[in-house]
């Protein structure tokens, strides 16, 4: 990237902090909470340097705190401007930063940090720069307190802050068109002797390749928080109702009156071929994790990517609600053409640890023919990928649910499988390995692959009287044949076992998990 390329980006126009405020929160809603900046003892040089940049900008730092609505809810906020010498972050102007996010923080409000700096201030040096560590702390003790941390980067944001609270945020988008990077593409060209290459550095490459969460223009970005925050509140609903037999009228209810199509005994179901099964969930037109999207509120927040530069189609993570109660959603895609690689764990990982941060129940969606076989996934970790999403699955303290989809094959669906209460579709089945890869071991052909699965006891009612399923979802008699009617039974199945879990606390968590999953082991 050339240096007049540079120059370009840095003559755009900003947006200015107070243009921002005033797009972004609702109109006469805005309240400062900014007191005049204390610099002490100063050059008389800087002071009027700092007085030449009151002047222009029109601000007297380099950021700006206070609170807010938006879409009608209250919101706190930490604004730079970059007209105040490029936004830079002094002593002073990490205090105000401080101060903001923990008014916010004992408020209890929602945070939207915007930055738009290239770092820390020449003026102060190294002190300056190691005050990007307290702004972090500041940060974490709202992420603490479970509260929304939401940034929006605006161009150009670049050096310590970029490295620091920038990068912080549970959920991050960008101005479109945005110079965005570890360090500004003059100073590599400079440092480095080599030129950035042309668009690396934009909000729409970082989207691209996974390390923000999308290009969103500030006059769009009211609607989008609003949708953000109405997305985390919960809203009392109630439970569609939905027969467990469309013979039957009447809905089979729990003692909560909660309507449930879950069935609990294999007996109710009679006998199920498990090759039949597999060869059911292999149809194409065999509802995915797509068409269990769709069903999903219009203002659904789908992930980017793993938040660290990694991506993959082959999982999707989604912030959502599901009849009025916020969740997180993890799922396996097998209708993409990408493979179950490492980056498609990153992002499951990604979608678990914001579940946890945020303190939201999560589902978790399996449907595959199993983790990725190549070199590449080798070299990249697989097993220890599959291991970690595991682990941190199994450890997540908030209310978990997974649903066996369909295909359950290996090590990649196992590492989306442990949860509080574990549903599985009635013809979606579990194996350890791929059934042809399971008959080769024992026979050296494919041709027995349906016995061994009868033998390994890989079909939905195997796995309930096993103990590894709570409940099965009910087909009738095939997804594929009736998939509207199946995609309503299985969100009211969710929607159900999130109520039930949230009815019983002590049902909940790591702890339990842990119990259940050795109670397991002490059965076979």
């Amino acid at each position: 990237m050339s240096n007049a390329f540079f120059d370009y980006r840095c003559r755009m126009a900003h947006t200015t902090a107070d243009e921002f405020l005033r797009v972004v929160l609702d109109p006469g809603s805005n309240i400062s909470w900014d007191t005049p900046p204390d610099y002490g003892a100063i050059s008389d040089e800087y002071a009027v340097t700092l007085a030449r940049a009151r002047e222009r900008s029109g601000v007297d730092e380099a950021v700006i705190t206070g609170e807010g609505t938006i879409g009608g809810r209250p919101v706190a906020y930490v604004v730079s401007e970059f007209r105040f010498l490029g936004g830079s972050i002094g002593a002073a102007t990490a205090r105000r930063i401080i101060d903001g996010i923990h008014q916010a923080t004992a408020r209890k409000l929602p945070l939207i940090i915007s930055p738009s700096s290239g770092g820390t201030r020449m003026q102060e040096g190294t002190k300056a720069f190691a005050l990007m560590i307290s702004i972090t702390t500041a940060v974490y003790r709202h992420k603490d307190a479970k509260l929304p941390f939401l940034v929006y980067l605006r161009n150009p944001t670049t050096g310590g802050v970029m490295a620091s609270w920038g990068s912080s945020g549970h959920i991050t988008f960008a101005e479109p068109n945005a110079l965005l990077g570890f360090l500004g593409p003059r100073v590599v060209e400079l440092v480095t002797g080599s030129p950035m290459p042309e668009g690396v550095q934009t909000g729409e490459n970082l989207t691209r390749v996974g390390v923000i969460d999308g290009v969103v223009p500030v006059d769009e970005l009211n609607r989008t928080v609003a949708s953000l925050i109405d997305i985390l509140t919960p809203t009392v609903t109630t439970v569609p109702t939905v027969t467990t037999d469309p013979t039957d009228p009447t809905p089979t209810t729990d003692p909560t009156g909660l309507t449930d199509p879950v069935v609990y005994s294999s007996a109710e179901l009679g006998g199920i071929d498990a090759w039949e099964s597999i060869l059911t969930t292999r149809v194409p037109s065999r509802p995915t994790l797509g068409d269990v999207l769709a069903q999903l509120p219009h203002d659904t927040i789908m992930l980017s990517g793993s938040g660290d530069g990694r991506r993959s189609d082959a999982v999707k993570v989604a912030l959502t609600q599901i009849a009025g109660r916020p969740v997180m959603l993890i799922g396996q895609d097998r209708a993409s053409t990408e493979p179950l690689g490492t980056n498609a764990f990153r992002m499951a990982r990604r979608g678990i640890s914001l579940a946890k941060a945020l303190d939201l129940p999560l589902v978790s969606i399996i449907d595959t023919t199993g983790a990725e076989m190549s070199q590449q996934a080798e070299e990249k970790g697989m097993s220890g990928s599959i291991a970690r999403t595991l682990g941190e699955l199994v450890d997540a303290d908030v209310p978990t649910v997974s649903i066996i989809l369909g295909q359950g094959c290996g090590g990649g669906a196992l590492a989306m499988l442990p949860s509080d209460r574990v549903l599985c579709a009635q013809n979606a089945w579990l194996s350890p390995l791929p059934p042809e890869g399971a008959s080769a071991i024992l026979y050296r052909d494919v041709d027995h692959a349906a016995e061994m699965m009868e033998y390994h006891g890989v079909k939905s009612t195997n796995l309930l009287d096993d103990g590894i399923i709570d409940g099965i979802i009910p087909e009738y008699p095939d997804a594929k044949e009736e998939p509207q009617a199946f995609l309503a039974r299985l969100q009211a199945a969710i929607e159900v076992t999130l109520r039930r879990l949230h009815q019983s606390p002590d049902r909940v968590g790591r702890e339990q998990r842990f119990a259940h999953y050795e109670r397991l082991a002490a059965q076979v």
